[in-house]
């Protein structure tokens, strides 16, 4: 399968995006402080955002001409699919600023196909980011439409690994199948980060390890238990 990039993530090789992202609860949820963190990490040297509604994306567009990948997060009855599950989804996500639109791609049970979330992307003027766990998923979101596909979903199917570090065996896989992917999903160091890249990876999203300090503290609170 011959995969040809858009000039719009092809400036993104070898980059870093940031995950700038709060769970619903977190006292980092409010718009103003998604912006203050993705301003941070715009300082810090990213050259590109990951966020997760539309309310977000049109906060931090107002300030940051970057490459924006937005998404929703929302439940559905009789699926596990939460991100940006339906073509309305993404249009709300699209009209909100983002330059590229992120989604579930696995093979599990899902309200819409991939193939219909991705013509709903490009219907929309944006780019479809298909959100992948296995080798599989990833060459039927390429042969759906997508135009890029990310890392983000290992370990979170059942059929994927269920592991602590970074799926790098799916990594090389679709290096080996010349398929290009974004890294995403336990890459919890600078050093791991430079390890997808050198594991084939156009570029690397981090987001937990940057942007929640909830997250990391937690981290460190379980090591110093055990």
């Amino acid at each position: 399968m011959q995969i040809t990039l858009s000039p719009a993530i092809e400036r993104l090789r070898g980059r870093l995006i940031v995950s700038v992202q709060a769970d619903d609860g977190s006292p980092l949820r409010d718009s103003s402080h998604i912006v203050a963190l993705s301003r941070a990490a715009l300082l810090g040297g990213a050259a590109g955002l990951r966020l997760r509604s539309a309310e977000d994306i049109r906060a931090v567009r107002a300030v940051a001409p970057v490459p924006i990948i937005g998404l929703t997060k929302k439940n559905h009855a009789g699926t596990h699919v939460y991100i940006t599950a339906t073509p309305d989804e993404v249009l709300e996500v699209a009209q909100a600023g983002a330059d590229l639109v992120a989604f579930d791609a696995t093979a599990r049970p899902r309200p819409h196909t991939v193939r219909a979330l991705t013509e709903a992307v490009h219907e929309a003027g944006k780019l479809a980011m298909a959100d992948i766990s296995t080798l599989e998923e990833a060459q039927a979101a390429y042969a759906s439409g997508a135009d890029i596909v990310s890392t983000t979903m290992s370990g979170y199917t059942p059929y994927s690994p269920q592991q602590t570090v970074p799926d790098y065996a799916l990594m090389g896989a679709l290096r080996a199948a010349g398929l290009p992917f974004v890294a995403e999903g336990r890459l919890n160091s600078p050093e791991l980060a430079a390890r997808a890249l050198k594991a084939g990876a156009l570029c690397v999203v981090v987001g937990s390890a940057i942007t929640r300090p909830d997250h990391v503290t937690k981290w460190f609170c379980d090591a110093l238990k055990k």
